[in-house]
């Protein structure tokens, strides 16, 4: 028979038990910590020193990197999570077209990253003119937005229960233009009182220049790697382009001859007159298209219309397109139908589009979603072997951006200004064609998206150059322009 154990021995193994239980605890917090900063051990001795410096703000402020990028080891599928106190929540409503959302984006995380907030996933427009109800979700890739960012800023999908009462919001719009001192010091401060900041309109509310480098490269990181489709967008994105490569090079021609665009613009060259006035009243409908009345003809003349598509033809023509060249249509409906593209079409029968190219099944999940068919037609022009927009919107100018820092693809970009009076002239055959096409030519032969630095106009931002659409910061040519100015400022 059995002797029972000593209540004493009992009580031993009961400590050996518990205690092992805690050793294992231990053991799989030190590894699931020894995960998180993998890379940490393996780099160099002076390296690990500094890093050491946590609280130092001239050191610990950005990523690894930024600071040793040459010296860390492989990234993993994902980046080493950064810790930092976080002030509070940043909610973001994005306002316009895709690329200009697409902008606003990378500009709010940069924002957070410097302010040390957590970022609630953007919200994108569903009120403008192109009323389309997608979410972040049904365009980008949500999770490998988060992922892909969270060595530089937290994001979550929703911002806590808890925080959701209007005691604990501030809604708000933040300065145009405004540097990454306006944050600091305006805005920063507001998180004493507010767990949460919406900013309720996003569009051209950062600096294009004299931000620090650092915060220029982040605006790159979240454009060119955080920010992709989702893969359903990228699938028929890449099947447009491969049938595109299988019928040889191709031109992608964003031809901004759109209805919102004219009605916006005001700019009525090619319309009748029952077209004019439709455009009109579809301007003074939107109560954020602030200019009404608009002197189409004058505003013409200063090169701030988009090119009609008889007069694209004739540009293309005058620069060495032959009939043979294969265009496609990186643009939305046509105004004035498809009738419109008449002479376009006879100068360059191989003018495609997405809709020909494609099966109708194959784009029923996009109909009625703008935005969702305006990232197909992004994937499409930054993959060409020329991109040529007939206007220096938001999408000429990021996909501008995004092809030099692909390495410098070839981007025509037109002076509508000069090729106005050159039309004119041809028209009233002022200009013979070997004039006008010797002239044409002659205007754009330093103007194909080749490395240079942005123009910068003090007090006039609207004015200078956009920094998406020449990220020089992130290029190989940074080191020929000026240096932007470093600020210590910065919360770590």
């Amino acid at each position: 028979m059995l002797q029972p154990l000593p209540r004493a021995r009992l009580q031993v193994w009961f400590v050996r038990v518990c205690s092992c239980v805690l050793v294992w605890t231990c053991l799989a917090q030190l590894v699931a910590v020894g995960d998180l900063w993998h890379g940490h051990s393996r780099l160099p001795v002076a390296v690990r020193f500094f890093l050491s410096l946590g609280n130092d703000p001239a050191v610990s402020g950005l990523p690894l990197r930024h600071q040793f990028q040459d010296l860390v080891p492989a990234s993993p599928p994902y980046v080493p999570l950064r810790v930092y106190k976080s002030n509070g929540y940043l909610k973001v409503s994005c306002n316009g077209g895709l690329n200009q959302m697409r902008s606003e984006i990378c500009d709010m995380v940069t924002v957070a990253r410097f302010l040390n907030l957590t970022l609630v996933v953007p919200e994108l427009d569903k009120r403008s003119f192109w009323a389309d109800t997608s979410n972040f979700g049904d365009i980008f890739d949500v999770n490998h937005f988060i992922n892909t960012l969270r060595d530089e800023v937290h994001i979550v999908k929703r911002i806590p229960k808890r925080f959701k009462r209007p005691k604990n919001i501030l809604e708000m719009p933040p300065v145009s233009w405004s540097n990454e001192i306006y944050y600091l010091r305006q805005i920063l401060p507001l998180f004493d009182k507010y767990s949460v900041i919406h900013f309720n309109k996003t569009d051209a509310r950062l600096a294009n220049n004299g931000l620090p480098l650092e915060l220029q490269k982040l605006r790159c990181h979240v454009n060119y790697q955080a920010l992709k489709f989702t893969p359903q967008i990228e699938a028929l994105g890449n099947k447009l382009i491969k049938i595109l490569q299988e019928r040889g090079s191709y031109v992608a021609l964003h031809l901004r001859y759109e209805m919102d665009m004219l009605a916006f613009s005001g700019c009525t060259r090619g319309c009748s007159v029952e077209e004019a006035d439709e455009l009109k009243r579809l301007r003074y409908a939107y109560p954020w298209w602030r200019e009404k009345e608009i002197d189409s003809v004058a505003k013409r003349l200063q090169g701030l219309c988009p090119l009609t598509p008889e007069e694209t033809s004739l540009v293309l023509r005058a620069l060495a397109f032959n009939n043979s060249t294969q265009i496609y249509v990186a643009s939305g409906e046509i105004y004035g139908s498809d009738h419109r593209l008449t002479d376009l079409r006879a100068a360059f029968p191989r003018l495609v589009r997405k809709e020909m190219l494609l099966d109708p099944e194959d784009l029923r999940q996009f109909q009625n979603h703008s935005s969702q068919m305006a990232a197909l037609d992004y994937l499409v022009s930054i993959s060409s072997d020329i991109f040529i927009p007939t206007y220096d919107g938001n999408m000429a100018k990021v996909v501008e951006g995004h092809r030099r820092y692909l390495g410098f693809r070839k981007s025509i970009v037109l002076d509508r200004r000069k090729l106005v009076e050159l039309l004119d002239l041809y028209a009233n055959k002022t200009l013979s064609w070997s004039e006008f096409t010797g002239t044409v030519q002659e205007i754009h032969k330093n103007r194909v998206g080749q490395p240079s630095c942005r123009k910068v106009l003090i007090n006039k931002p609207k004015e200078e150059d956009y920094f998406y659409a020449n990220p020089y910061e992130c290029l190989s040519n940074s080191t020929e322009c000026e240096k932007p100015s470093n600020s210590s400022d910065a919360p770590r």
